[in-house]
Parts: structure tokens; sequence; C-alpha cells
């Protein structure tokens, strides 16, 4: 992909952030309905050495999820999946009969979570080594369906319907969504993605996640990648899902639901079908859907705006208070700036 030269709000926004130190390096994408709008590269990592370009590619963390989402959308317009398809149906070792796709991709499952690494046994899950059997031995933390959770280990039990329904391998099917939409450097292999920062506070080891190809945050791409999945999505041109189940996987399946985060600005937060939909009183345009990672990296769409932004960086704290980036203020360059 090719850097613009006329850059406007989102990319003064990314320049400035990573001037500040705020983030290590990003890569920012801006797309309308007519096509790129702006794509540029910023910073060089202080400590690889590595300066950043506009096809790097970088670990996604929880933007895999709408992702897989997709994906299993695209089974259920087969006709091979509904959303109100039993996990049992996959996993008849899971013990709770009551979860469905739909639970898994809003969190709603009441599955309890486990780390997100490959970092050995998970002795809440029963000793498991592998994120199945987690998933096999978890726990019901809430009634399915009565109360939203955050949750990583329940995307596994995405993927595990859709090889069922299919009878494809997970990532095959993950590479046939990419494809549709030509997301070539879309893949779960992390060789090539830039260093990742600021995960000692949190006891984090990015090194043990790549191994577990996790379908809650393991997937890497570059900015071009993203950029033509926003738009396709933007545009409702059909190449991934068709308009009418991107805007089901828009409608908010948690409104009223008791929330158990203990991150207030949280409770502002809906999901549909695994899009996020911010409703924070400070984001000005609640007509946004998307998600963003671990890393802070972000893909989001704006249908009042018309557009869809990217941003690609590498740095897990950088949204916390003492570090201080907005993601609000992002969207507002993105989709109110001119």
């Amino acid at each position: 992909m090719t850097a613009t030269t006329a850059f406007g709000p989102v990319a003064d926004w990314t320049r400035r952030e990573v001037e500040i130190g705020r983030l290590p390096v990003a890569v920012v994408g801006l797309v309308d309905t007519d096509g790129v709008v702006d794509v540029a590269a910023f910073g060089t990592d202080p400590v690889s050495g590595r300066t950043a370009h506009v096809d790097d590619r970088f670990a996604l963390y929880s933007i895999t999820k709408p992702l897989v989402a997709l994906t299993a959308m695209r089974a259920v317009e087969r006709g091979l999946l509904t959303i109100d398809t039993r996990l049992t149906d996959a996993v008849p070792a899971f013990g709770h009969a009551g979860v469905t796709l739909q639970h898994l991709l809003s969190h709603t499952s009441g599955i309890a979570d486990v780390v997100l690494e490959d970092g050995g046994p998970v002795r809440s899950h029963g000793n498991a080594m592998t994120l199945r059997e987690a998933l096999e031995r978890a726990p019901i933390e809430f009634v399915p369906g009565t109360a939203r959770r955050y949750a990583n280990l329940s995307w596994e039990g995405v993927a595990a319907l859709i090889e069922h329904a299919t009878d494809a391998a997970f990532e095959a099917e993950f590479a046939a969504m990419a494809a549709t939409v030509g997301a070539e450097h879309l893949s779960f292999d992390h060789d090539d993605v830039h260093t990742v920062h600021g995960f000692e506070r949190y006891g984090h080891n990015p090194a043990g996640l790549p191994g577990l190809r996790h379908p809650a945050a393991g997937a890497a791409a570059t900015v071009g990648d993203l950029l033509a999945v926003g738009r396709s999505l933007l545009t409702d041109d059909g190449a991934i899902v068709s308009p009418l189940t991107r805007a089901a996987m828009v409608q908010s399946r948690t409104a009223g639901l008791y929330v158990i985060d203990a991150d207030p600005v949280k409770h502002f937060e809906q999901f549909g079908l695994g899009f996020l939909l911010p409703r924070r009183p400070g984001l000005l345009d609640h007509s946004v859907y998307g998600h963003s990672g671990w890393t802070n990296t972000q893909l989001w769409v704006s249908p009042a705006a018309g557009r869809a932004v990217v941003l690609l960086t590498n740095r897990l704290d950088a949204s916390e208070p003492d570090v201080g980036m907005t993601v609000d203020a992002l969207l507002h360059a993105a989709f109110l700036g001119r």
C-alpha cells in the first residue's frame, strides 16, 4: 500500500501520539465510500530500532474477535449454523447445554475466562493444557443471556462451531473470509509483527500468545487488510457478508443486561454479534461500531460519517491514565474532522 500525502486530522493525531511517546510506532488509515483517504506510518521503535512502514504487520489482539464473528456469520449465511446453535453441538464435552453462538459472540455466555497466553496448565479449568480442553472444563459464572462479561475463552467455542458446521479447519474458513476483500496478510502467523510494549504491568507474556493461535486475540494484519474489511462493511458491498447480516451484527444483543466489569466506562458499551457498540457519553458519534485490541489497535466504522478508520500500534498500556492515549480523540479526528 502507498502512503498518502494529503494528511488530515487523523494522521495529525497519530503523528502527535508517536512524537510525544504515547505510541512507539503507528500506522493509520482512513477510508470512505470512494476509497482510501489517508494512509501513513510514523515512528521508529525505541527498543527494536524498526521504523514503521505502511505495509507492516501488527498483532491485532481483540480486533480478531469481529473478524472471527464475520467468519461465523458466513457459515450462518450458508445455512450451516444459526445464532441459536448450541455450543454442545460442536463440543459435547462442554457441560452447559444452554450456551449458543449468539451468547458466545456477545459476551453473554457466562463461560469463565482463562489467562490469555500459552503458559502451561490452567488450574482453574481442570489443569487444561489447550484452549479446547479449557473450554470443555470451563465453569459457568452466570445463566447464559442474563448478564454480560467480556471474555476470551468463549471464542474458542466460536471456532469449534465454525469447524463443526463447515467440516473445515477454522483457519481455512478465516482465510476464506479474508480473501473476499483481498486481505492477503491477515492470518494467525506472527513472524514479522512489530514488538509489543507495555506488557510488564499486566504480567502478560506476548511471546506466549502466537502459539495459541487464539480465535479471540491471535490474528495479525496490515493496515491495508483492515481497511479493506472496513470499507466492505461501510459500503455494504456484500463481499464478506450481506447487508442484512451486517445489520444484524451491529444490533445490540446486550442492552439492559447487568454488566460485570470494574471499569465504569464499560457500562456504556454494548455488544452486537462480535462488534463493540461504544455509547460513551464523551463519544459524539454513536453510529460507530468496531473493536479495539489490547495493544490499542483500532478498527471502527461510522455509517453516519461514511468513513472507517484503522490504527495499528503496539503498546498495551497506551490508554492507561498515566500514559494518556484517548481513543475518542482518534474517532473524533477520523469521523468529525475536516
